[in-house]
């Protein structure tokens, strides 16, 4: 993976959520699985996924520019939390006075004092436990990461190894349930945050986050997706293969169907271990050839010299 977000997408560190976007697709449609047969691709894929699901939420970006590859670690209140406490203690005396450093830039967050009753601690999601505090065992914290899925993935599920990089990097062994959907949360036991003295370890929190695909628009666990028909078997009708997540399948294309027509295909979208699959959707486009034999000009301009049809008509 790549030690910086900015640099796995190619844009400078005051990119606009645009250029964020747009470098995304880019990278996207060369490295994605389906279109990328290169054995790298796929790795490159998820790293430019991560680095756009972060670098795409206003809340990730701001945390991970703070504080690097140890974002992760912070609370999404940071800045919330830090202005309570400095409210509080700007209403009393100073704080005995403990200075902070956090982050692989190691910025300098100042004199917290007591944090008018904030605990360091608790701030930084158990990062600094075991730093010389006194006291009993205390637990370990949960923790939260991101887990960045393709959705064939997601669709598939199944064990997987993943790694991240923090104070340290760990290795983890995953069981991936078929059918995930974008925000589910999976418990890793005993994962989290080292507790102090005899104290359990907390758990880790891994929040699945669907990268988008190139091909495939998930809506909850509907599928849709775009499906090619040449001008004959749109207006004649036609069973055609659609390669779905699952696999290919077949679809009937009624006579007379214009392009937007939406084709239903029952319980062919995401899985549901625990109920009612989702639904796949193949919105009918009509394709023409880009460049015309002789003899197929010649029956295009016999078509148009008979038919009537005015396709701008009321």
């Amino acid at each position: 993976m790549a030690s910086d977000f900015y640099d796995a997408l190619g844009v400078s560190r005051t990119a606009t959520t645009e250029e964020i976007q747009q470098a995304y697709r880019k990278l996207a449609r060369r490295y994605h699985p389906d279109v990328n047969s290169d054995p790298d691709a796929e790795n490159r894929f998820k790293e430019i996924s991560e680095a756009y699901q972060v670098l795409s939420d206003p809340s990730a970006r701001k945390r991970y520019d703070r504080f690097g590859k140890d974002f992760r670690q912070v609370p999404e209140d940071y800045d919330e939390r830090v202005a309570a406490g400095a409210g509080r203690r700007a209403g009393g005396g100073p704080g005995g006075g403990t200075r902070v450093q956090y982050g692989q830039y190691g910025q300098d967050f100042g004199d917290f004092g007591d944090m008018g009753g904030i605990d360091i601690e608790d701030l930084f999601g158990g990062f600094l436990r075991g730093r010389g505090r006194g006291g009993g065992p205390i637990p370990g914290a949960d923790q939260e990461a991101e887990l960045v899925l393709t959705l064939e993935e997601a669709y598939r599920g199944g064990r997987r190894k993943i790694s991240f990089a923090g104070a340290g990097e760990r290795e983890y062994e995953v069981n991936i349930p078929p059918g995930v959907t974008d925000g589910q949360r999976i418990r890793l036991a005993g994962q989290g945050g080292k507790g102090s003295g005899n104290a359990p370890a907390g758990d880790l929190y891994l929040v699945v986050r669907i990268a988008p695909h190139p091909r495939y628009q998930l809506n909850g666990r509907d599928i849709q997706l775009e499906l090619p028909v040449s001008p004959w078997e749109a207006a004649l009708g036609a069973t055609v293969p659609v390669t779905t997540p699952g696999g290919e399948v077949k679809v009937r294309v009624a006579a007379g169907s214009s392009s937007g027509r939406r084709l239903r295909l029952r319980g062919e979208g995401m899985p549901n271990p625990k109920g009612k699959p989702g639904d796949l959707y193949a919105v009918v486009k009509i394709m023409v050839p880009k460049k015309l034999t002789k003899r197929e000009r010649e029956l295009f301009e016999e078509l148009a010299a008979v038919s009537d049809f005015d396709p701008r008509g009321s």
